[in-house]
């Protein structure tokens, strides 16, 4: 079997299962594409066999991700995608991509702690109304507004889910005893829903005043043994005020809850605006609208038992025809809903007076006839109510086990006379041997000697982040990876100046990257040394800021040369690419331009040669003496 997660569209990984309801399951699951995570919500496989239910669940798939508010669940993306059953048989099951909200659902806050506190159901009961205003003036009616559909952020912002879906089921003609989707939500079915009429955005209004009053009173408006009987005390009882149940509620939360659920659509809040008008007046102490306050006087001295059973009298004395509230089948082309085979049907009066006429037209014979058919529906009615009695007698309540380690799962499921089985899955959440979901969920009441609870339990994250383990020592960073599963491999010494000696500087993966759980990591830790940059021929500016950003002081010295440029390193000790401590010294040493050399003796002057004589003339020659007689020497 592969180990590879589902894909759908080729684009959404579904991941663990988050959330489970009557019709379809909830996983968390990862956007491919866009890198985020998201919700992925898939149809049960039964339903996604239903043709009809597939172009319906599409058309409104459509429509419901054009709702952008703040107050309603973003779906992003929606389609059909063939999955194979455990079987082996391969099924279109369609699907929604839709926004993640970390958080609880009212449901489960109403399990754990019971009614909320007054300001925080008018603040979520706000919200809603806000989202439901805006979903109205888009044309999109809920049809399944309850606290199951209602999630509180951890950051407390309300978010309202499943816009589209309930109006797609609706037009299946699902029925009450098919899923316990719609089981579920007979707590805060519209009388008009109750009686199979057609469905407008009051209704909506109808089912947020039954969540009201259940967030104000801890309890729904309406309660029975089964959804048929709680149908009819829809259509044909007055609930009790909420301020018998919670005396600390006002006379103006009571006027506004009892008009949001008033019988006639015609007569309670016609748009989410005035709801939502109205509740914040009360909520501030201020008067509520004069329909809302008659909604209260209406109840008379009798209080809300006596104008229940005014308004049962009228419905069961009425002798107009009824309408058959049962389970149908997809409608065959060109007529009406069929019933489901072996259904067990209800009668919830309707007024029609055409055919009224007609009937009484039809004599004695025709009113007997309908009597018996009468008598018989209401036999078949109460054999059923005495058996679903004696069924819920019987069942207990599935208890809250999801983020429970796996042993106290298991003992609150034997306190409840439960047996369970056990599969896994990884979770990036929930804590290995802790529980991830559990079918059937928290809630549901099962039979216990009919039922196996299916426990999902974590074997933690698939893949876990290397922690940010910069500047530690060895000890602390070893103990910080430990805490995430992961080992240390070794440790090795590299020159930094960013961290002290002896501290850890990067990992091997690095820092923030995914390791599988249990693997090692390399520490990589300073040694206190760095390498000393080479700064000869920088100036004194550069090399200096060079040697301070290495973790080194620069000392300075300046010389006379002519080796190099004035204001040039020349030479460095210790020399470039050396090792040194980190905040040791690094004598550099800066060309100086040498003084100019000192001036040479300047020479004498040389003297002017005088003037050469002129030569006096020679005198007349004598006439010449006889030359004398040359003495011969001696």
């Amino acid at each position: 079997m592969s180990d590879e997660p589902l894909l759908l569209g080729g684009r959404y990984e579904v991941g663990e299962l988050i959330g489970r309801g009557g019709m379809a399951e909830v996983h968390l699951g990862h956007d491919t594409r866009l890198g985020r995570q998201v919700a992925i919500k898939m149809l049960r496989s039964d339903l996604a066999r239903d043709q009809s239910f597939l172009k319906r669940f599409r058309r409104e798939a459509q429509s419901s991700a054009g709702l952008n508010h703040a107050s309603i669940v973003a779906v992003y993306d929606s389609g059909e995608d063939h999955v194979v059953e455990s079987g082996g048989a391969e099924v279109a099951v369609p699907y929604m991509v839709m926004e993640y909200v970390n958080g609880r659902t009212l449901r489960e806050i109403l399990t754990d702690d019971g009614k909320l506190p007054t300001d925080e159901a008018v603040r979520i009961t706000e919200r809603v109304l806000d989202a439901l205003s805006y979903s109205h003036r888009m044309g999109i009616v809920h049809r399944d507004i309850k606290p199951a559909n209602v999630m509180i952020a951890t950051d407390g912002s309300v978010k309202v889910m499943d816009f589209g879906i309930a109006r797609a089921i609706a037009d299946t003609a699902a029925t009450m005893t098919q899923t316990q989707a719609v089981i579920g939500t007979a707590q805060y079915l519209s009388p008009e829903q109750a009686q199979g009429q057609n469905v407008d955005a009051r209704s909506d209004l109808y089912s947020a005043g039954c969540m009201l009053y259940e967030l104000l009173t801890g309890r729904p408006p309406f309660i029975g043994d089964s959804p048929v009987s709680i149908a009819y005390q829809h259509v044909g009882e007055q609930p009790t005020p909420p301020s018998a149940i919670n005396p600390e509620l006002s006379e103006e939360l009571d006027a506004v809850v009892l008009h949001s659920l008033a019988k006639d659509r015609e007569e309670r809040y016609q748009d989410a605006a005035s709801f939502r008008s109205d509740l914040q007046a009360a909520r501030l102490g201020q008067p509520v609208s004069a329909a809302a306050t008659a909604s209260l006087a209406a109840l008379g001295p009798g209080g809300a038992g006596g104008a229940g059973a005014a308004a049962a009298t009228t419905v069961l004395g009425t002798t107009e025809p009824t309408e058959v509230y049962a389970a149908q089948t997809t409608p065959r082309e060109g007529g009406p809903p069929q019933p489901a085979p072996g259904s067990v049907t209800s009668t919830i009066p309707v007024v029609d007076p055409e055919d009224g006429r007609r009937r009484r037209r039809g004599g004695m014979g025709v009113l007997l006839t309908l009597g018996a058919i009468v008598a018989l529906a209401l036999l078949g009615w109460g054999v059923k109510e005495y058996m679903d009695v004696r069924a819920e007698a019987n069942k207990v309540t599935v208890p809250v086990v999801a983020d429970k380690p796996v042993e106290t799962a298991i003992k609150l499921l034997r306190d409840e006379g439960l047996s369970y089985t056990q599969t896994t899955t990884s979770s990036a959440t929930v804590p290995k041997g802790s529980v991830v979901s559990s079918d059937p969920g928290a809630g549901a009441r099962v039979d216990p000697d009919s039922t196996t609870v299916r426990l999902v339990v974590s074997t933690g994250p698939t893949s876990v982040k290397v922690p940010d383990v910069k500047g530690m020592t060895v000890e602390e960073a070893t103990a910080a990876l430990q805490q995430v599963d992961l080992t240390v491999s070794r440790t090795a010494k590299v020159d930094t100046n960013e961290v002290p000696k002896d501290r850890v500087f990067t990992t091997a993966p690095a820092i923030g990257e995914s390791a599988e759980p249990g693997s090692a990591v390399t520490l990589n830790v300073a040694s206190g040394q760095v390498v000393v940059p080479d700064v000869t021929g920088k100036s004194v500016d550069e090399a200096q800021t060079l040697l301070i950003s290495a973790g080194l002081k620069p000392k300075t010295e300046f010389r006379e040369t002519s080796r190099a440029k004035e204001g040039e390193v020349y030479s460095q000790d210790p020399d470039g690419e050396e090792k040194a401590d980190v905040g040791s010294e690094v004598t550099i040493v800066v060309a100086q331009k040498p003084p100019p050399p000192p001036p040479s003796p300047t020479p004498s002057a040389t003297p002017t040669p005088s003037a050469t004589p002129t030569p006096s003339p020679s005198p007349s020659p004598s006439a010449s003496p006889s030359p004398s007689a040359t003495a011969p020497p001696p």
